[in-house]
């Protein structure tokens, strides 16, 4: 009983562990720096949920700490996110007034609902769907976020009006109305800019972001920024949430659940894509069942503290990185920061500018496109680079929402069309008469009388007939008769029902015509595979080249074996 507690025990805080001194430092500098660029950013998440300001804050506290207890990335800052709130936002509206008691009850239930959810796909040990999305997909999913939030920013660093949610819209607005651009927002917001991406490139280290947001709030409550026609965040309610569970009547449920089913589909896609970004980069591994009972909590702890739905934010992950945070240390910090500012600073921030928060946020958004490494995608795979081009599209130009749809969908079709078309090759003699793979076509033999062919995947419904005809097609287009056929197994593992019949009828009709089949390389399971398929033909032994040794002798013993 001791020893299994002590292993429970062992798994809290599992994104933190191991703490040194100098990490806790490191950390809590990063937790300050983060708090200063988040927590302006919280209010404005509030904003686009349709939820009271201060609500923004309390998904920063609780959920922060739920998470920092039951996951396991080191590096995902889970609270509030553009992607769930907009989402509550256009389904919700039309149920309740936005900011309401109604609509606040609405928002708490459908956050319980997300967390139960998380908590299913968690004790299902779904988090192997994060495996569908490819580290490709995931670059081009990362740079369609990014410019997705960067353009978001422009209304409120030009001092604009923009009421899209849309990134095509808010462009097609930002271009109409420029020429309505406020000058001393905009040069607030390009003098921003250039001090974070000119510290950022030369003292990284340095808490700029920090520093600019104390300088303008100072500014903006000595210089009255707001009287000048710079619009600021305005005054926030003061003191912690109070803890109640939401209650809905039962026929709100089945619409609420479609709306949490929405959330979760989101949550589980973007938080899984964020902590994998930011683990590859640091060599890191996740355990993304953990990170969804991390998720479930933070959810619940989010519904019962009177907030909505939080999500794994790649911009605050982001950010955190940006920030120095290499673990979940940072994120106790930034909520411990919340409490404070609840408790005692809320009324200081209504003196920051939105133009100033706007502009951290789009200097973050930059660093999420990563030319480097579409680049690198570029060099190596232009079929891979259209790829991660297409999902950086589909995020722009859909959302969030449908873009992840889309990255899981790409990631699974490449996988399928990999598997649908593989790699399939002929041993022919070089110059000096040995053995060299060549891709498979018409009229390539490996000795006088014998073909060895290599399919490089499982056999399945798809591709058996491919895997047939190329046979055929090397029988048949052969520049003399064809005795034997040797087929290399190694990377077929499996074969379904459909391509089982299409082996029994390839096996029988190269028979009928005088070809001997022998499959080498056999594996145990491609084996019982072959024996439940009643699939009557030679089964070589693991080692090929005996395999071809014998195939050689039964068509002319006589004939030198090449090395």
């Amino acid at each position: 009983m001791v020893r299994h507690t002590a292993a429970m025990a062992f798994k809290l805080f599992s994104g933190i562990r191991p703490l040194t001194r100098a990490c806790a430092l490191r950390d809590t500098l990063a937790g300050v720096t983060l708090a200063s660029m988040n927590i302006p950013q919280l209010l404005g998440y509030a904003r686009i949920a349709g939820m009271p300001t201060v609500t923004g804050l309390y998904t920063g506290f609780l959920p922060l700490i739920a998470f920092a207890l039951f996951g396991s990335s080191r590096h995902l800052v889970v609270a509030a996110d553009s992607a769930t709130a907009t989402i509550l936002a256009d389904k919700l509206s039309g149920m309740a007034a936005p900011g309401g008691g109604a609509y606040m009850l609405l928002v708490g239930a459908v956050t319980l609902l997300t967390a139960a959810l998380l908590l299913i796909a968690r004790i299902f040990r779904l988090g192997f769907l994060a495996d569908f999305l490819s580290r490709t997909v995931l670059a081009g999913f990362l740079a369609g976020v990014g410019v997705q939030v960067g353009v978001a920013m422009l209304g409120d660093m030009l001092g604009l009006s923009v009421t899209s949610s849309r990134t095509v819209g808010q462009i097609e607005q930002v271009a109409a109305h420029l020429a309505l651009t406020h000058g001393q927002t905009l040069a607030i917001s390009a003098l921003v800019v250039a001090a974070i991406l000119g510290f950022r490139a030369y003292k990284p280290a340095w808490p700029v972001s920090l520093v600019i947001v104390i300088a303008a709030i100072a500014a903006s409550d000595l210089g009255n920024f707001a009287g000048h026609g710079i619009a600021v965040i305005g005054p926030i309610a003061r003191g912690l949430p109070t803890l109640h569970l939401p209650r809905i009547g039962w026929r709100e449920l089945p619409d609420l659940l479609t709306i949490a089913a929405s959330c979760f589909a989101v949550i589980i896609a973007q938080s899984a894509a964020a902590s994998r970004t930011y683990a590859e980069r640091y060599g890191e591994r996740v355990d993304e069942n953990a990170n969804l009972l991390g998720l479930a909590a933070a959810n619940a702890s989010a519904a019962l503290s009177g907030t909505f739905v939080v999500n794994g934010s790649l911009t605050q992950t982001a950010m955190a990185e940006q920030a120095g945070a290499r673990s979940q240390f940072a994120q106790i910090v930034f909520a411990v920061l919340i409490v404070i500012v609840l408790l005692f600073l809320s009324r200081w921030l209504q003196y920051l500018p939105h133009c100033v928060l706007a502009s951290i946020v789009f200097t973050i958004a930059v660093g999420m496109v990563k030319p480097g490494t579409l680049h690198a995608i570029l060099r190596e795979s232009p079929g891979e680079f259209a790829l991660a081009l297409m999902t950086a599209a589909a995020v722009v130009a859909a959302g969030v929402e449908d873009g992840l749809l889309l990255a899981i969908a790409l990631s699974l079709f490449r996988h399928v069309r990999h598997s649908y078309r593989p790699h399939t090759m002929v041993l022919t003699p070089d110059a000096a008469g040995r053995w060299q793979p060549e891709p498979t076509r018409p009229g390539l033999m490996t000795a006088s009388g014998l073909i060895v062919y290599r399919f490089g995947a499982d056999l399945f419904y798809a591709n058996d007939h491919r895997f047939s005809d190329e046979i055929r097609q090397l029988v048949d287009q052969a520049p003399e008769p064809v005795r034997w056929i040797v087929i290399d197994a190694g990377a077929i593992t499996d074969i379904d029902y459909s391509a089982g019949r299409s082996m029994c009828e390839l096996c029988a009709d190269m028979s009928a015509r005088g070809v001997g089949i022998v499959i080498a390389r056999v594996s145990a399971y491609l084996r019982a595979d072959m024996d439940r398929h009643r699939i009557t033909s030679v089964i070589g032994p693991q080692n090929i080249y005996s395999t071809l040794h014998e195939a050689l002798d039964a068509v002319h013993p006589q004939t030198p074996r090449p090395e």
